[in-house]
């Protein structure tokens, strides 16, 4: 029986066009009944009506819905992918000025510091209330997790739900192609195995295909780089031994040296303007294809995004390997704090996806990771609990917060400002 692929957000330029093009060029997906839903009903109208005519040209057999009320959108539903940011750009762009006003220099606030708090505390609510529709309406279903921070809310789906849940990101499939670029190998040619948390991750190994180690190619290709390539992935490698497997502003996040380290073009408003710009660009160029002024060009195209493979391995039972996922730590690194949300490759099958045991990380980089391993237990429960007191412990755990006074005033600020999509906080603010 073909799966029946429910995509919740897919009223995104990015998210919705990718996977319904790997949807639609995934030969063991063919014939399956893949679901848009959206909030944002306009958007879900264009969406769909594009992927009607992407799974036309590329002949993929897919029965295409697209379906503005959730609960019916979920009916039956094998596989649920998630993708969900309310007012994204307006809200991100106040998590990080109000902290920078007090002095607090997040890179760029999205997952981790006061602005990754309260991107976790919007986030929590709606994406439990998709999982208890779930529990009501497809129970056996796994949900693939895009919605950030993956890490907890991967973590509040776990303890809060009985919705089995991966988290998916990109980015060390992205490291590999700046690596392997920086060293002068085909993409192809490079391996490597990631291990720590999302977006907070290491190459334990870096190898080419034949097996050669390839941190020493590594290490010739950063002699003669310019200095403006990953400066704070650089320094973090040359004290703790192993190169990250994110880009520098993903990584510093979590570190409170990481505003000086990091390059000006990737942190604050630079980056987040520069992801809102794409964003409107992606629309545009989907505007001009359903207005027959861009040539739609996509039947053998893949976009890289890793929930169709992972689907469609379920589907075929096919033992694929996965570069990254999110998953509750049994084992896979021992010395980071059992149950939490630990990333590492996996191997999928049809029945699931299971998480490849890495070893343990070098005890440096182990120590800052259970660090934020502990801030994001304060943040998930203070989210779902709606307790003030734990989510002002979040902010002033964090190593991105240097002063006390600083913290607790960006803190209120933005409890102030968010007010409206904090409904679990019922005392007034």
């Amino acid at each position: 029986m073909a799966p029946r692929i429910v995509l919740i957000g897919a009223g995104s330029s990015v998210f919705g066009y990718n996977s319904v093009l790997d949807a639609s060029n995934i030969e063991a997906l063919n014939g399956c009944n893949l679901v848009l839903h959206d909030i944002d009903k306009e958007k879900l109208k264009r969406m769909g009506t594009l992927a009607e005519r992407i799974t036309r040209e590329t002949g993929s057999g897919i029965e295409m819905e697209w379906i503005a009320e959730r609960e019916d959108a979920l009916m039956g539903a094998d596989f649920v992918v998630l993708s969900i940011a309310v007012d994204r750009m307006n809200r991100w762009k106040t998590d990080w000025e109000i902290p920078f006003k007090h002095g607090i220099k997040q890179v760029i606030g999205e997952n981790g510091g006061p602005g990754g708090l309260f991107h976790t505390m919007r986030n929590i609510p709606p994406v439990l209330a998709i999982c208890a529709d779930m529990e009501d309406l497809c129970p056996d279903a796994l949900l693939l997790n895009y919605t950030n921070p993956v890490p907890r809310l991967c973590l509040a789906i776990d303890r809060y739900t009985d919705i089995a849940a991966v988290g998916l990101c990109h980015e060390v499939e992205g490291q590999l192609k700046r690596l392997s670029k920086l060293i002068g190998i085909p993409r192809s040619l490079l391996d490597g195995v990631s291990a720590g948390l999302n977006h907070f991750s290491w190459f334990k190994h870096l190898r080419l295909t034949d097996g050669e180690d390839a941190y020493s190619l590594l290490d010739q290709g950063l002699e003669g780089v310019e200095r403006g390539f990953q400066p704070l992935c650089r320094a973090m490698y040359q004290k703790f031994g192993l190169y990250p497997s994110t880009d520098d502003n993903h990584l510093g996040e979590y570190l409170a040296y990481a505003w000086q380290a990091c390059p000006d073009k990737d942190r604050g408003f630079n980056w987040i303007d520069r992801i809102e710009a794409e964003g409107e660009r992606n629309w545009q160029r989907i505007n001009k294809i359903t207005h027959g002024e861009e040539h739609l060009d996509v039947k053998g195209k893949l976009s890289g995004e890793k929930a169709m493979p992972i689907v469609a391995g379920v589907v075929s039972n096919s033992r694929y390997h996965e570069l990254q996922t999110n998953l509750p730590n049994e084992g896979q690194i021992p010395n980071l704090l059992e149950g939490a949300i630990v990333e590492t490759p996996a191997f999928v099958d049809g029945s699931g996806v299971h998480p490849i045991q890495v070893g343990e990380l070098p005890e440096g980089l182990a120590a800052l990771c259970n660090i934020q391993i502990l801030i994001q237990e304060l943040a998930v429960e203070a989210a779902v609990q709606g307790d003030r007191d734990l989510a002002l412990q979040a902010v002033l755990a964090d190593p991105v917060v240097h002063d006390l006074e600083a913290g607790k005033k960006a803190f209120n600020e933005l409890m102030q400002a968010h007010a409206d999509l904090l409904p679990q906080f019922t005392e007034s603010v």
